[in-house]
């Protein structure tokens, strides 16, 4: 069999691993991710002094495909003539001698909340979880703590991109980049990997692949570019690069009207979007935005968040004297905010300003189907600098079991910034009409 070289960030990876008790390899499909991994994993398991080792993925089969058989380039492969399958403790294992004694390799799956358990009471030497951003956050909590006793530490992950807001960056790996940036986490070995780094593919065959994919979608940016986005059951499908303007183009429209959405997020996040339109309503411009996620301590009251937006919207007022006219509509369940912000725009000479309710009358539903018949006609623009609002087009998801129930609902676990979706469709709901003709 011929082999393909690693290039030198796989190589660089593959080195780090060795001193490294935290290893990350994230990216694109096909990208060589897991045989990189398997490789880095085996040669630990040569000299490392723990005998009893993991691996595991979605579920226990996963694991036994992915990483002791992997299309011929697994542990069983590397360890051939080494190693045997068996039970440990009544759980399927590897058996692998070693330059330094025989180790035993145990196989779990972690899809589900209570898969922790299976792997409760193991103390591991190292571990290796394929796809780990895919099992349950419990099982890989658990993962990292049963090689907490380890005398050489040593994980292993390879991960699929995911929502930038998903929990395994937002409460573990985004935590090690912080630590690494302040050079208090030298272990931490993180690449990042695309197809582009697979060198099995000719530079022809490459081409090939790449003539399939739309460029511009969310899909190539996913699988092939491996950046953190998600590109299954999505909501905003014809979401591109061209739905986003660059800030400096916007002296080029010509806005004569302007709306605001604000939503009211309690301990979520509070939005205010301010939104221009062209003449005749042919484009919809969110030009730019306020965004404040306050969480459970901060504090934040009526007054404070009638007061910072109000501020907002006087830079904005600056920029675009038509905005002093503008309506305002805020989320239709909180009449004290509304007041507050009355009371705010009053005291500052700002009472041409209007502040309504937001329109909910059609349903949630039809606020997403008028902003995606925008989209898809590139009519629905955002200023390139609101990165939060931009996050969440690409990244909103319809609900799965919700969907089971014959339910359309978009999900809203924190994943993705739903907030400015809400403000936005605050913004431009109530011009419905002029925006998309015979929307029934």
């Amino acid at each position: 069999m011929k082999y393909a070289p690693f290039n030198v960030k796989q190589v660089a990876y593959y080195t780090a691993s060795f001193v490294s008790w935290l290893n990350v390899a994230e990216g694109g499909k096909r990208a060589g991710k897991n045989i990189l991994n398997i490789l880095a994993f085996a040669e630990n398991l040569e000299t490392h002094p723990n005998r009893l080792h993991l691996t595991a993925g979605v579920t226990k089969a996963t694991s036994k495909v992915n990483i002791w058989d992997s299309d011929g380039f697994g542990l069983t492969h590397y360890f051939k003539g080494r190693c045997r399958e068996g039970t440990y403790e009544g759980i399927d294992c590897l058996y692998i001698r070693t330059k330094t004694g025989t180790k035993i390799v145990i196989a779990a799956g972690g899809k589900d909340s209570d898969d922790y358990r299976s792997i409760k009471g193991f103390s591991f030497g190292s571990v290796y979880v394929t796809e780990a951003n895919e099992c349950h956050q419990l099982f890989i909590q658990e993962v990292v703590d049963r090689t907490i006793a380890s005398q050489e530490r040593r994980i292993f992950f390879d991960i699929n991109p995911k929502p930038p807001r998903h929990w395994f960056y937002s409460d573990f790996l985004d935590f090690q980049d912080k630590l690494k940036e302040a050079g208090e986490n030298p272990g931490y070995n993180y690449a990042h990997f695309t197809l582009f780094d697979n060198m099995s593919l000719s530079n022809k065959r490459l081409k090939e692949v790449l003539s399939k994919y739309d460029r511009t979608s969310l899909w190539y940016q996913a699988d092939i570019l491996g950046k953190r986005t998600s590109a299954t059951g999505r909501i905003y499908t014809a979401w591109s690069k061209e739905n986003v303007i660059d800030a400096s183009r916007i002296h080029d429209e010509v806005l004569v009207s302007f709306s605001i959405g604000v939503d009211i997020g309690g301990t979520d996040a509070t939005v205010a979007t301010l939104a221009g339109y062209t003449h005749h309503c042919s484009k919809a411009i969110l030009v730019d935005g306020y965004y404040h996620k306050q969480g459970k301590y901060s504090g934040m009251t009526h007054d404070l968040y009638a007061r910072q937006i109000v501020d907002r919207i006087e830079e904005w007022i600056v920029r675009y004297p038509r905005v002093s006219a503008a309506a305002v509509f805020v989320e239709s369940a909180d009449k004290l905010f509304r007041q507050a912000l009355k009371n705010e725009l009053d005291k500052r000479g700002l009472s041409r300003m209007s502040i309504a309710p937001s329109y909910k009358k059609d349903g949630i539903v039809d606020r997403i189907r008028t902003q995606n018949i925008l989209i898809r006609q590139k009519r629905l623009l955002v200023a390139s600098h609101m990165k939060e609002w931009i996050n969440a087009y690409e990244n909103a998801v319809w609900s799965d079991k919700e969907f089971e129930k014959g339910d359309w609902v978009r999900v809203d676990d924190g994943s993705y910034p739903v907030d400015c979706l809400d403000s936005s469709e605050y913004a431009t709901q109530p011009f419905k009409n002029n925006l998309i003709k015979d929307v029934a």
